[in-house]
């Protein structure tokens, strides 16, 4: 007999009302959907746990970060938990980051920047148009040069996120008009929660005594450092963004519908060509996977995704018209879809299935 889907029995925990009385039934009197049932129940609590605040307006960054931390130190349900000290920096912060439940979330994070005005010295030489799935396994990831380890990274204005009453407010805190859901998926009940977030932007300054430093712990020898790059800055933006949360009641989102400003990067002199292909000649990534990632971007304009091979699926698809990636954690239990239109990039993710994250995104307003 066919066992209801892990997303299912999640949706069970979340929404009973929107599980099927055949799949209740099925679940009742089956010992393997069980047990499956009762990691799924640990799971929504060590994640509400994490996010749980206990002040009267939401720390969202604090939240975040504890549910980072709880993610990257969890193990499976029933097994025995490695107590790891995490940082936002470090590997912690991407261990979590190859978690499903973080790698779709932290899309709707991005949500919550915005984008600094690049002063008169800033050229702008990457604006994101369009985004593109890279298929990478965790080891290959872990690859990916750490920044902090060739230069300096200044948080030039961090991300402010705050609850706001309404979608009007949304819209006047962030200029960005929150997306209106037509119908609501089953199971997806109640009025959503509100969220706008102030700028954020981000330097890094290129060091080549840092990274020789960073090179020799490693064992290695630095290549040369192509012409003007030692003490070249370039910086990072997002946003301003929007988001309307509905919520599941077990402190992770059923729904989440976010809109921002997509990513750019400016550069006070160097060709981002020339420092990306610096950094990916000392990644040690496989030669297929740079090769996507120098070919992604090359035009300026197209921003690669990393999706998780042994966490997620990634699949194309189109929202009116215009090309979008879908998302979907390996167990079932999340999706998200995301594109790109006139500079805006839009999110739709949850507990929900592919189909109904496109129904979503195909229906906003």
């Amino acid at each position: 007999m066919r066992h209801p889907s892990d997303g299912t029995l999640r949706r069970l925990v979340d929404e009973p009302d929107g599980v099927a009385d055949t799949d209740h039934d099925h679940i009742a009197g089956c010992p393997a959907c069980q047990t499956t049932l009762a990691g799924v129940r640990h799971d929504a609590r060590t994640a509400a746990t994490a996010l749980t605040s206990h002040v009267e307006e939401p720390d969202i960054d604090a939240g975040w970060h504890r549910l980072s931390a709880t993610i990257a130190a969890g193990t499976p349900a029933g097994q025995p938990v490695s107590r790891q000290p995490v940082s936002r920096g470090g590997a912690g912060w991407r261990t979590a980051l190859r978690r499903p439940a973080v790698a779709i979330t932290a899309a709707v994070a991005l949500l919550s920047g915005a984008t600094a005005a690049a002063a008169t010295d800033w050229l702008q030489i990457f604006r994101t148009e369009q985004i593109a799935p890279v298929t990478i396994s965790q080891a290959d990831l872990l690859k990916l040069p750490d920044l902090s380890g060739y230069g300096d990274v200044k948080l030039t204005e961090p991300a402010r996120i705050r609850a706001v009453p309404d979608a009007m407010a949304a819209q006047e805190t962030a200029g960005l008009a929150v997306p209106q859901v037509a119908q609501l998926p089953g199971g997806v009940t109640g009025q959503p929660q509100y969220q706008a977030g102030d700028r954020v932007s981000a330097e890094f300054t290129f060091s080549a005594a840092k990274a020789a430093r960073a090179a020799a712990d490693a064992g290695h020898t630095l290549p040369p450092m192509p012409a003007g790059l030692d003490g070249s800055r370039f910086r990072l933006t997002a946003g301003p963004g929007v988001a309307a949360v509905w919520n599941s009641g077990q402190g992770v989102p059923a729904l989440i519908v976010g809109r921002a400003v997509a990513p750019a990067a400016y550069s006070d002199g160097v060709p981002f060509a020339t420092a990306r292909d610096y950094l990916l000649s000392l990644s040690g990534l496989p030669q297929d996977v740079a090769a996507q990632l120098r070919g992604f971007t090359g035009d300026g304009r197209t921003m690669p995704v990393h999706v998780l091979a042994e966490e997620l699926s990634s699949a194309p698809a189109d929202v009116g018209g215009i090309p979008a990636t879908v998302l979907t954690s390996k167990d079932q239990v999340l999706a998200a879809v995301v594109w790109v239109r006139d500079g805006v990039v839009t999110v739709v993710a949850g507990s929900l299935t592919a189909d109904e994250v496109l129904t979503v995104a195909r229906g906003l307003r």
